[in-house]
């Protein structure tokens, strides 16, 4: 089967994807929990703002799911959880994948599976981890032609800047992105680089796969508008943003906001028009 018709599902006419992560709940962190305490409300009002995915774990996929219509973002199912994001790293860290992951996004109708694949300082086990989960899952997912999204995230010091905190040096973004798409990702969610006008170089490395950007920590507005206007100009095919939304006093004005610039080639100043 090929993995073109559920890409078709999940990127738009125009071969680019704006998809809404609610999984932060999946991590056992506290502050995750701002602004998604309720599932059912925090997915319908993303829903409401008609983005193009909505990226979701096992647990809450269904909230989703049982939406009547057939006008409803597609469903990108969470495969694998961790304990890397607290301000102090526990003494044992661990990535987990769910069971029969592949098998269950396509009971739970989904049009992509994620996974993580974490860098973080002076851990080498917990990468030689993600690659392994990267690895079973690959071949899961040729067998029933299930997209692989595949997350490369370099993360700085928990003991600096806490947990999920993007390094944004290119030089560690490129190599980690580039193994992804040599594990075989089909589409590849990576960090924004602290210079957005060097990202052409992360879409090189990235080969053919298509490269949505991560959102990171909320950021204020035009900050985070111009950003992605100017990503979208480097040559990404769309981004994968959560706090920026769900953290967001006016997540459905935001949502409509991010799409202008994701489809439309909407400027931040037109698109905070939609705040």
């Amino acid at each position: 089967m090929s993995i073109q018709y559920r890409m078709n599902r999940l990127f738009a006419a125009d071969g680019r994807c704006f998809d809404v992560a609610i999984d932060h709940g999946y991590f056992n962190e506290r502050s995750f929990l701002s602004g998604i305490e309720s599932i059912r409300k925090a997915v319908q009002t993303v829903v409401d703002a008609n983005p193009d995915a909505v990226q979701l774990p096992l647990g809450s996929a269904h909230v989703l799911q049982e939406i009547p219509g057939k006008a409803k973002p597609s469903l990108v199912l969470r495969t694998d959880t961790a304990n890397v994001y607290g301000k102090e790293l526990p003494a044992v860290i661990f990535t987990h994948m769910i069971e029969g992951a592949v098998e269950q996004a396509c009971r739970l109708d989904a049009a992509c599976v994620v996974v993580n694949l974490l860098m973080l300082p002076n851990q080498p086990q917990l990468l030689g981890d993600c690659i392994k989960n990267v690895c079973r899952l690959k071949l899961e997912c040729e067998r029933v032609g299930m997209p692989l999204m595949v997350e490369p995230l370099v993360m700085q010091s928990n003991e600096k800047a806490g947990g999920y905190m993007v390094d944004g040096d290119i030089d560690k973004i490129m190599p980690l992105v580039r193994q992804a798409a040599e594990l075989g990702a089909d589409i590849i969610k990576a960090d924004p680089t602290d210079d957005p006008r060097d990202y052409h170089r992360v879409i090189e490395v990235a080969g053919d796969a298509p490269v949505l950007v991560r959102g990171g920590g909320r950021a204020p507005d035009r900050e985070i508008l111009a950003r992605t206007e100017e990503l979208m100009r480097q040559g990404a095919k769309g981004i994968v943003y959560g706090r920026n939304v769900i953290q967001h006093e006016n997540p459905a004005g935001m949502t409509r906001a991010l799409m202008s610039v994701v489809h439309e080639g909407a400027t931040a100043d037109e698109a905070l028009k939609n705040l």
